[in-house]
């Protein structure tokens, strides 16, 4: 069983966003294209709440890309973005969601943030994402979206420690880099870990 995990593909992470990714947008007609060789289809959702510890704006005197301690876990401070019921935290309506079998929400916790789909940053609480691609049978995760250095990075290293054979579809992907060379070293970092870097036109995985 082979699992596509669609990491935050909402409106916050591309042009014109609360945190926009470069060229965050470009991805979606690949990933629209290779949902039909996947056996699940499942998104993550940045949900936050208004006063979330993650948001520079909740701190005075900070700015967005300063870190603080935040309840013991360092903590990058962000604009404000993904709060529940907005328009940013919704998911771009070019993707298609009509495979998607399940949303898991995330950083729902205003004391603690959480950039995988699997845990929080600090691995206190689980998703269910985890428990459910078990229940499924799924054996090998793809992962791809927004953003590369952060959120699809920590998905899919939680999903290669909890046993899944995982794959980062590259060109499926984009990232912040909020310091230059950060997307690359997390590409590095994942493959260092055991994820399998490919890219889209690499059918063979699919099949």
């Amino acid at each position: 069983m082979k699992a596509l995990i669609l990491v935050d593909i909402q409106y916050d992470f591309i042009s014109g966003g609360a945190l926009a990714v470069p060229e965050g947008e470009n991805i979606i007609p690949t990933i629209n294209q290779i949902q039909k060789h996947f056996d699940l289809v499942i998104a993550t959702q940045d949900f936050h709440p208004v006063d979330h510890g993650s948001f520079a704006a909740n701190h005075e005197g900070k700015n967005p890309g300063e870190i603080i301690d935040l309840n013991g876990l360092p903590q990058i401070l962000w604009p404000i973005h993904c709060v529940q019921g907005s328009n940013g935290a919704e998911f771009v309506k070019e993707l298609n969601m009509e495979n998607v079998t399940k949303i898991f929400p995330k950083g729902t916790d205003k004391g603690i943030d959480s950039y995988s789909g699997f845990f929080d940053n600090g691995h206190k609480k689980a998703t269910g994402l985890g428990d459910y691609l078990k229940e499924k049978a799924a054996k090998e995760v793809f992962v791809v979206g927004l953003a590369t250095d952060y959120c699809v990075k920590f998905t899919a290293l939680d999903a290669q420690d909890l046993g899944f054979k995982t794959y980062l579809i590259k060109d499926a992907t984009r990232g912040v880099n909020l310091q230059p060379g950060d997307v690359d070293k997390a590409i590095k970092e994942m493959a260092g870990k055991g994820v399998n870097i490919i890219e889209s036109k690499s059918q063979d995985y699919f099949n």
